[in-house]
Order: structure tokens, then C-alpha cells, then sequence
């Protein structure tokens, strides 16, 4: 260490030494400011030279070993000292011997007053050299060591403080609302005992922002309670306070003379010292956080100030967030009242549309279609045959379908066989399977339909279509569950559920010889009748705005509106063809469509013609038979012809085409 070259010389003018220095005025001349500096530091300052005589001491070593600077100057250190440690001069030797600083050298020196202890300070020696880097003496500091401890230990305490308010934050991370208040209530605690406080209360502003009332608070054993009633009237200008920011006192009789109601207060209770800080989010007062002590007068330094903010942030935040999770668990339980209030006054209405709401390919709520599906939710649960029967296109597959989903055995096949599609040659094959080789052209195994659905649901769909001689053959099935593959003589066994489905009347098949009564009987164990779709009018819009919906999504148009005209005139149409018919019609004025209103062109219209023109009932009845005769290819006469389907002779049929204008060859 170096220090300006006239130190010396001051020292000389000042105290009468220099005879003896070996330090020369040209080498050491300090400026007085510093010298000033260093005579009144707080904590000791001196100079030695090589022989560890004193050249300088500033007034703490005056004072700290009861003699003047007089008493120093050109003595030796155990001259003046004759008791010092031996730790001390230990230290100058080091410095002299290796010209390197020796620091952080504890020593234990009585101070002038005997009657004290012996103190422990802390020893830092420095050496002092010429510009030349000639080693001329030593510079000393000695100070308190308790210092260092104080500061240590306010170090510590701050660290453990932060670790108590980080615990703290952690517990209100995700807490459920219903415990966040004993939490806040443990960390109240927490933070009164870490600082030694009598009690911590936390005093919230009510709803309309107009009262203050005490909701969470800790006090120490024998300490009296804080009172339970509301703040606001009992001490308002602490509560305006609250408004404006941190409020604190030493002492009740430093608060104001308006002041005089809480001052009150504060004897009543006991309270010496208070410190209140605002619980604020997002520039919000939601009310206030208090410390206050009872037992001794408590100084509000500004880092006691700042600690207790951070701990008002954290209970903020978490009753906060508190009163959003109650307004919202208030606000779900008066939606819930809503709509069970709401169910309650439409318990018919959603009766009568329940069965609907599970089904979701089926679309209607006429009491027609709701009496069918409260057919087939009693039939599904069972392992009875269910024959369906209605016209072509009422939609019997979807309910064969529901009553499979609605089974216990859902998890497997259903199976579907249109005894209408395939050949008689080939029908057998395809229900009962059979052997490479049974006939000509059989060049591999096959299993039949029936083996397929084992375990399942097999739907028979235009069973009355089923040839005479393989009728007995599913009877034997429907009684027995066995049945032989073609070309094989081993009998087979399966566990199958049949549901069979029919647009003619098998009785009156059964009458005509034309399907065997045995079977009839054997399939009509829980017969379901489907309604046409004239009989269930009021589905109808629902029905055109789900198939519009269907061909929007596929074709990528967007349909708005339909004429009103349009849709009348769908409820008037008799619907020969029922749904499947109506969904046609839909697919055909999407596919025209250019626009988002969509216009319906019913069968029967002429082009260009609006569906919505009124009609008479000969022309409803026109418009009905060309789209029989459109369904049926034209056809009149036969199984599933024109004339069976309108339920008419042909004879009268064909009286009826004359009449109406019709020509045969359609």
C-alpha cells in the first residue's frame, strides 16, 4: 500500500515528531483531507515503520486504549502497549518479513474501561512503500469484529425470510378456494413468529367497497383477540389510510389528534406498535394486512417495511383469485338452478324427445317415430327375432341398426343380407356358406353369412323375397341355430340374433301361398312398424336441414335459408318414396344449387316451376303415381310393382293413368 509522499511532514507540524522517523517529509506529504479522513473514521486506523513505531493513530485508537496520540507517536507498539497480543505482532512481522498484506487477523484486546470484557476485532495490516517499492512501514485497521457478525447474521435472518415467503407462495399455487383461508390464517402465523409479532390480521373490504371487516388473523397466547365487528365506523381514518398506503407508528401517541379513535383503540388493546400495509391487485384495494406488538415498542425500518409488502402480495393475490373462483363456482350453481328449473318445465317435452337424443342417425320427434323407438329400446336388450316392416325407404336398416347398438351384443358384427339383391342360385351360399367343389365354379371355401355373424346380428333385409325352399332352411336356423354348409354334411352351430325386414305384408304373403306360414310366425315375435314419412310430417324440416347440413359439408356450400313456399310444399308432398326419396330431392337441389338459398323442385314439377304453387288434390294424386311409377322403373304389374305399392288392382290402375293423362310407357 502507498500513500501520498507529505504524510509524514503534516504528522511532524502537527504532534512535535520527527527526529527518530526514518520517513522523510519528501516521501510522504498526504493532502489534510485525507488525514481528516482517516482522524475521525470509525474504526481504527494507524502507522508503523519497520521498527513498529507509531507514526499515526487516528482518534478510535485513542479512544480504544485510553491513551492520546501523543502517548503513540515514536513509541513502539508494546512501549505503549506492554500487554499486546501476541497475535498482533505476530501480523506486523508477517507484513515485514514478506511486504504482502496480512488480513482478517482476530485479536483480543481489553478496552480502556477494565471493566468491560476483553473485545474480539478484526486486524488488517497493510504494507506502506515508496514509489520505488521501498517497504517503509505498515498501515493498520482494526475494527469490531461483530460487525461482520451483525451483518452476517442480518444476512441469514433476510435469506431464512425468503425462503419462509417463497414456502409460503408455494402452498397458495393451485390450493382449491375452500383452503386457501386456513392457509392464509398458517402463514399469518408464520410470519408473525419469524419477526416477533403479537398479532397479524388481515381485514378485507366488503363487496360494495363501503365496510372493512376483520376475516384472518393470528395472536399469540395471552394476547386479547382482535374484536370481530366491522372496522370501518369503529376506526375511519385508519381505514382511509388503508386507501392512501403503508400506515405505521411506534407508538399510539405519535398518531394525529384526529386520530383519536384509534388511539383509543390502541390502549384499549394494548397496542404499542402497528404497521399496515394494503393488499392490493392490479391496482385494487382489497383491504389490508396488519402487524402489531403488544410487549415491547417496535421500530418500522425501511427493510421491515419492505419484507412486509411482499408478504401483502402474496395474501393478495391468493384472495384474489379466491373471490374469482367463488363468483364463478356462484355463477355455475345459479346456471345449474337455471337449468334444472329449466327441465323441470320441460319434463314432457324431454320425455318425448329422450329416444330420439340416442339415436343419433335417426332424426324426428313425431309421436309416430317416437312410439317405434320405444319399440325397439324394449326389444334390443333381448336375443328376440324383431321383423320391421313399413314402405321402401322408411328407414328400417337405421332401426335394425339401433336395435344392434342398443344389444349386448354391439361389440360384434352386424351382418346385412338384401334377399332382394342375389340370385336364388346363390343365396344359399351366401347365408350358409360352402365347400370348395359344391357346385360348378365353387373353386374355394367360403363361409356363409350366418357363420359371419356369430355372436352378432344378422339383418335379413326384403325377407319376403327369400325363395320358398330356402325358408325352411332359415327356420331351422331361427329354431335351432344349426344349419350345413353346401356340399357338407356337418352341421353347424351359431348363436345369431335375426332381425328381418319387409315392405309387403307377409301375411297376406302367407294367404297367397307366397312365404311360409311356420316362418312368418317364427319372425313376427316382436313385429315394430315403421311409420311412412306421411304419417310424420312435422319431421320433415328437421329432416331437409339434416340433409342439407350432410350435402353442405361434401359439396362445400353454404345453404342459408329456404323458401318458406318451398317447405310447405315438401309437408303437403305425399312422399311416395319416404325418406329415401326426400333425401334424393335434397341431393338433387344442392347439386343445382348456386347460391345460399336453396329451392326445391318436388317430383311431379315442371321445370322451372315453383314447388310452392298450390295444387289439387287430382294433381297431388297425379304427382303421387309418377313417382311410384319412377321408383319402380316403370313397372306396373309384378311383386313390387306400381299397382302393389299404391295398393290398387292394375286393371284400376291403368283405368287411372288414362284418366290423369299419363302415358304407359313411363
Amino acid at each position: 500500500m502507498r500513500i501520498p509522499s507529505n504524510a509524514n511532514e503534516t504528522i511532524q507540524k502537527k504532534h512535535g515528531y520527527g527526529s527518530r522517523d526514518q520517513i522523510s517529509t519528501k516521501e510522504i506529504r498526504p493532502k489534510s483531507l485525507i488525514v481528516d479522513f482517516f482522524r475521525t473514521a470509525p474504526f481504527g486506523v494507524s502507522v508503523v515503520d519497520c521498527e513498529l513505531r507509531y507514526l499515526y493513530i487516528n482518534e478510535f485508537i485513542s479512544r480504544l486504549y485510553g491513551k492520546s496520540i501523543e502517548q503513540h507517536l515514536g513509541r513502539t507498539t508494546r512501549e505503549v502497549r506492554p500487554d499486546i497480543s501476541p497475535e498482533e505482532e505476530n501480523a506486523y512481522r508477517k507484513v515485514l518479513e514478506s511486504g504482502e498484506p496480512v488480513l482478517g487477523t482476530e485479536i483480543q484486546n481489553r478496552p480502556a474501561d477494565h471493566s468491560k470484557a476483553a473485545l474480539v476485532w478484526n486486524l488488517n495490516c497493510y504494507p506502506l512503500k515508496s514509489s520505488e517499492g521501498t517497504l517503509l512501514g505498515i498501515v493498520a485497521s482494526i475494527r469490531d469484529s461483530m460487525d461482520s457478525k451483525i451483518k452476517e447474521r442480518e444476512l441469514n435472518e433476510r435469506l431464512q425470510f425468503e425462503i419462509l415467503l417463497s414456502h409460503i407462495s408455494a402452498i397458495f399455487v393451485n390450493l382449491p378456494a375452500r383452503e386457501i383461508d386456513s392457509k392464509i390464517c398458517d402463514g399469518l402465523k408464520s410470519i408473525a413468529d419469524f419477526l416477533g409479532f403479537d398479532r397479524s390480521i388481515i381485514a378485507e373490504f366488503s363487496e360494495d367497497n363501503n365496510k372493512l371487516i376483520r376475516t384472518h388473523h393470528y395472536t399469540l397466547p395471552g394476547i386479547p383477540k382482535p374484536p370481530d365487528e366491522s372496522l370501518t365506523e369503529m376506526l375511519p381514518m385508519w381505514v382511509k389510510s388503508i386507501r392512501r398506503g403503508v400506515s405505521f407508528f411506534s407508538n399510539p401517541d405519535e398518531l394525529p389528534d384526529p386520530s383519536w379513535r384509534e388511539k383509543n383503540f390502541c390502549e384499549k388493546l394494548g397496542y404499542k406498535s402497528i404497521v399496515s400495509i394494503p393488499l392490493q391487485v392490479g391496482g385494487k384495494i382489497l383491504g389490508a394486512v396488519v402487524f402489531t406488538s403488544s410487549r415491547i415498542e417496535r421500530n418500522w425500518p425501511e427493510d421491515i417495511i419492505r419484507r412486509l409488502r411482499l408478504v401483502g402480495e402474496i395474501f393478495a393475490s391468493a384472495l384474489e383469485r379466491k373471490r374469482t373462483e367463488q363468483k364463478l363456482e356462484k355463477a355455475l350453481r345459479e346456471m345449474t338452478a337455471l337449468k334444472d328449473c329449466l327441465e323441470a318445465e320441460n319434463l314432457y317435452l324431454r320425455d318425448e324427445i329422450e329416444v330420439l337424443h340416442s339415436h343419433e342417425e335417426i332424426i324426428g320427434q313425431s309421436k309416430a317415430i317416437c312410439r317405434t323407438l320405444d319399440q325397439i329400446e324394449q326389444v334390443a336388450g333381448t336375443s328376440a327375432t324383431v321383423l320391421l316392416t313399413g314402405e321402401t325407404g322408411t328407414g328400417k336398416e337405421l332401426l335394425a341398426r339401433a336395435i344392434h347398438k342398443l344389444s349386448s351384443r354391439k361389440s360384434k358384427t352386424m351382418v346385412k343380407v338384401n334377399c332382394a339383391a342375389l340370385p336364388a342360385s346363390l343365396i344359399e351360399g351366401e347365408l350358409f356358406g360352402r365347400e370348395k367343389g359344391a357346385y360348378t365354379g365353387a373353386l374355394t371355401k367360403q363361409i356363409g353369412r350366418f357363420e359371419a355373424a356369430h355372436g352378432g346380428t344378422i339383418f335379413l333385409d326384403e325377407i319376403s323375397e327369400l325363395p320358398l325352399e330356402l325358408q325352411a332352411k332359415l327356420l331351422r336356423v331361427l329354431q335351432e341355430g344349426q344349419f350345413e354348409r353346401l356340399g357338407s354334411s356337418q352341421t353347424l352351430h351359431v348363436d345369431v340374433r335375426v332381425i328381418a325386414a319387409s315392405n309387403r305384408d307377409l301375411a297376406q304373403a302367407v294367404t297367397e301361398d307366397k312365404f311360409r306360414e311356420d316362418l312368418f310366425y317364427r319372425l313376427n315375435v316382436f313385429p315394430v312398424s315403421v311409420p311412412p314419412l306421411r304419417q310424420r310430417r312435422e319431421d320433415i324440416p328437421l329432416m331437409v336441414w339434416a340433409f342439407v347440413k350432410e350435402f353442405a359439408e361434401a359439396m362445400g356450400k353454404t345453404i342459408e335459408k329456404i323458401p318458406k313456399a318451398d317447405m310447405e310444399a315438401c309437408n303437403r308432398y305425399a312422399w311416395p318414396g319416404n325418406v329415401r326419396e326426400l333425401r334424393n330431392v335434397i341431393e338433387r337441389a344442392m347439386i343445382l344449387c348456386k347460391s345460399t338459398t336453396l329451392h326445391l323442385e318436388l317430383p311431379g314439377s315442371a321445370p322451372g316451376s315453383s314447388a310452392s304453387e298450390d295444387t289439387t288434390l287430382k294433381e297431388v294424386l297425379r304427382q303421387h303415381i309418377l313417382s311410384t311409377l319412377e321408383n319402380t322403373g316403370g313397372r306396373i304389374r309384378g311383386d313390387g310393382g306400381a299397382a302393389e305399392i299404391l295398393g290398387l288392382k292394375p286393371t284400376t290402375l291403368d283405368s287411372k293413368l288414362q284418366k290423369l293423362g299419363i302415358r304407359r310407357e313411363i
